[in-house]
């Protein structure tokens, strides 16, 4: 009997982890990247002082059962996001931030050991690298002699059983052509589905000392008033590594990365005083800037908005072409454990 093939469009976690599931199967499996890096929206960038800092997925939590049961399987270590110490909370520019303690016995959140480009790299092992594809964007997918032909940017064809994927569903319908066209009540779900990320802007900062934990500091900021919105200390799990990280207003898109640079500068000097000016590296990502994730929206798409929907449980072209990814998961959509869910949800149609 013939090995069945399955090209799988996106080697974000939910692409890779659905790679993983279906070679178990023993199914041929072919994952085809637009991007230069495998990864997705997990995005670790490591300092020149080795601390990770996390661009993209970064915190999970006792909820995430799927996501944990992976971690657990693939033997990769979690460790829990510190958070003692004096927290802040700025509402007005004028006004001194009030302060806080995050209690013990709040629900903890986690972080993956060495940065959550671990799971990508260990995933991406397990499949073996010859059955990535990056720098591939796919433009057609067109339904020949009971085979899907997925042709990319540049020409090349390659031909599939079926064909799953696994990018954001407004993406998918607003960069591929389709032959027979998708359904229009399909279209236009997708053109409504929320990309998860996609306004974000995150940002790090890298220090040679995590001199705010020496002042009692938690690393913890929401603000209200300012350009940092949300912060968290970033120390690696060993403490060897040292950074504050968190989410930058998405308004401020429309300035420039060192206009951004100096108001987080300023921000963090005025709250933790003149060694917040001392950094060794300012780190940021603003999302909807990122072609082969983001793509804009027709009209005002709220968050998570008909992520999960149920027509994405149902596959096209005569049954040959599936639409996954982590907006599509019933659970924890657009999260790392929803990728992993919608991973587990495809690969149970093989």
């Amino acid at each position: 009997m013939k090995k069945q093939k399955v090209i799988i469009i996106g080697a974000g976690l939910c692409g890779l982890y659905t790679a993983f599931l279906l070679q178990k199967k023993g199914i041929e499996v072919l994952l085809l990247e637009a991007n230069t890096r495998i990864g997705g929206r997990i995005k670790t960038i490591t300092g020149t002082t080795g601390v990770t800092m996390e661009m993209g997925a970064t915190w999970f939590g006792n909820q995430h059962s799927h996501l944990l049961e992976v971690l657990r399987a693939l033997e990769i270590p979690y460790f829990k996001q510190h958070t003692q110490g004096i927290s802040l909370f700025e509402t007005m520019s004028f006004v001194p931030p009030q302060k806080f303690e995050i209690s013990d016995s709040e629900e903890p959140s986690f972080r993956i050991v060495g940065g959550t480009a671990t799971l990508i790299k260990k995933l991406i092992s397990e499949i073996g690298i010859k059955n990535i594809k990056t720098n591939t964007k796919i433009t057609l997918i067109k339904e020949e002699n009971h085979h899907l032909i997925v042709t990319d940017s540049v020409g090349n064809s390659y031909s599939a059983d079926k064909v799953i994927s696994t990018i954001p569903p407004n993406l998918l319908v607003n960069s591929v052509v389709f032959e027979p066209n998708l359904p229009e009540n399909f279209t236009q779900l997708a053109k409504k589905t929320h990309t998860w990320m996609g306004e974000s802007i995150k940002f790090a900062v890298e220090y040679k000392t995590p001199f705010w934990k020496e002042k009692k500091y938690s690393g913890t900021l929401f603000s209200q008033a300012s350009i940092i919105q949300e912060m968290y200390d970033h120390s690696t799990a060993d403490n060897f590594g040292f950074a504050l990280k968190g989410f930058l207003n998405g308004g401020t898109s429309v300035l420039s990365l060192e206009q951004r640079k100096e108001k987080v500068t300023a921000q963090l000097t005025a709250l933790f005083g003149l060694e917040a000016k001392d950094y060794i590296a300012y780190v940021e990502n603003v999302w909807r800037e990122e072609p082969l994730t983001f793509q804009p929206y027709e009209q005002l798409v709220l968050a998570h908005q008909n992520n999960g929907h149920s027509l994405y449980k149902r596959p096209f072209q005569n049954g040959k072409l599936y639409i996954s990814g982590a907006e599509t998961a019933t659970q924890n959509p657009g999260y790392m454990d929803g990728a992993i869910a919608a991973a587990k949800t495809i690969a149970l149609e093989f």
